[in-house]
């Protein structure tokens, strides 16, 4: 996007640099990390980034409305609600696509969105190793509001300790040990000191959740939840001994019910929005349940269910069949997004690549607050890895923002 500093960066790469950012990635804590790492991160120019933030402002000023508020109680699926919800998602994501416009414009188009944690801590470490081993210019920054890693800590640090005792918070996940994420949990119990405890590791007695650390019972006031209620679906083998749904004495953050508040759920209204303007940083979305009729050019949707994570479930090649193998009473859990194109501008040795950047957000000061990003790269036809085998210059990766 901004050819001398891409020239200059390939031009100074070199393998035996990038096996130097993996190395360290992979030692720094002695986790190995199981997700690819892309070659190189992005630079994102003034003009982008002023569209990005516009983007933002437009989206996050409607979620934050009593209008949608109100609204997204409805996708929480009945008997499914976790009591005591404080009204607002501790933790949000926004997934954009680079793309062009009708007139050759770089504009950022909204994929999917979560009141949902993400990789906050690892990407801290990530910015460290890109900056440790490759030339990043000096006016550009991969944080937000705060450019210091230590101010960067503290943030975190207020927003999921508080004014608790960290042994008294816990990361709360399903086998911690072997998600592809747990270097995200050993940064988090790095920078500070809050541990990752598997859900069947929680003991509940009465309305209070304890934990074993170093021995001692330890209770829980606070659970930094990591939990995809998808995956959680899955493991029918899983036996613990508290509900989620449970009235319990313990603050949630992220608040689960904004699992469901945030999400895809939230994309037909924000494309939409009757009254207002045609959002630009949306691609058309509706409820499947809102066609009267089934689109003729379903080649140019993709169907994704309401609440699966890491894209699963989602159908990017759509045919009448798979629309008619959804029974019409399941169909308010799906949605039909028209496809964008993303622009593939990330020159590398062989083809350019394609780049998707997810901002972070934490709540402050009662709004989202914009502290980091990460960034997906692909030459396929969709983010994942299966599209993505046995390519290079794709994977996990970083944006800096030109100052």
């Amino acid at each position: 996007m901004i050819p001398e500093i891409r020239k200059k960066f390939n031009s100074a790469w070199s393998e035996e640099k990038y096996k130097a950012v993996l190395h360290d990635l992979n030692t720094e804590f002695d986790f190995y990390i199981d997700f690819r790492i892309a070659e190189t991160p992005i630079f994102i120019p003034m003009d982008l980034k002023l569209k990005i933030l516009d983007a933002v402002d437009v989206i996050t000023s409607y979620l934050w409305t009593d209008e949608y508020k109100k609204i997204s109680l409805n996708a929480i699926p009945a008997g499914l609600e976790v009591p005591n919800d404080p009204g607002y998602p501790a933790m949000l994501a926004l997934d954009f696509a680079v793309c062009k416009d009708m007139d050759g414009n770089f504009i950022p188009q909204l994929i999917e969105l979560q009141g949902f944690s993400s990789l906050f801590f690892y990407e801290l470490l990530q910015n460290k190793m890109y900056r440790r081993h490759f030339e990043i210019p000096s006016n550009f920054g991969g944080l937000f509001n705060i450019q210091e890693p230590v101010g960067y800590i503290e943030v975190l640090r207020d927003t999921v300790v508080g004014n608790l005792n960290p042994e008294n918070v816990i990361l709360l996940e399903i086998d911690p040990d072997n998600q592809k994420t747990r270097i995200d949990f050993a940064c988090c119990e790095k920078f500070i000191g809050v541990r990752p405890v598997c859900l069947t590791d929680v003991l509940k007695e009465g309305k209070d959740l304890f934990y074993i650390r170093d021995g001692k019972k330890t209770k829980i006031e606070r659970i930094y939840n990591r939990v995809i209620f998808d995956e959680l679906d899955r493991r029918s083998d899983l036996k613990f001994n508290f509900s989620f749904h449970d009235e319990l004495n313990v603050e949630w953050l992220p608040h689960p019910n904004w699992f469901y508040r945030i999400s895809k759920y939230s994309l037909p209204y924000l494309s939409r929005r009757d009254g207002y303007p045609k959002n630009k940083y949306v691609p058309e979305t509706k409820f499947l349940s809102d066609f009267e009729t089934i689109p003729a050019d379903l080649e140019s949707y993709v169907l994704k269910p309401l609440f699966s994570f890491a894209g699963v479930g989602v159908k990017y090649d759509v045919t009448k069949d798979i629309i008619d193998s959804i029974p019409h009473s399941d169909r308010h859990n799906y949605i039909l997004q028209r496809k964008i194109n993303y622009e593939p501008i990330i020159e590398t040795p062989d083809t350019p690549a394609k780049a998707e950047i997810r901002l972070l957000f934490v709540h402050k000061d009662k709004k989202p607050y914009l502290i980091n990003n990460l960034v997906r790269l692909s030459k396929g036809k969709m983010m994942g890895v299966d599209f993505n085998k046995d390519k290079t210059w794709v994977g996990s990766s970083l944006a800096y923002f030109e100052y």
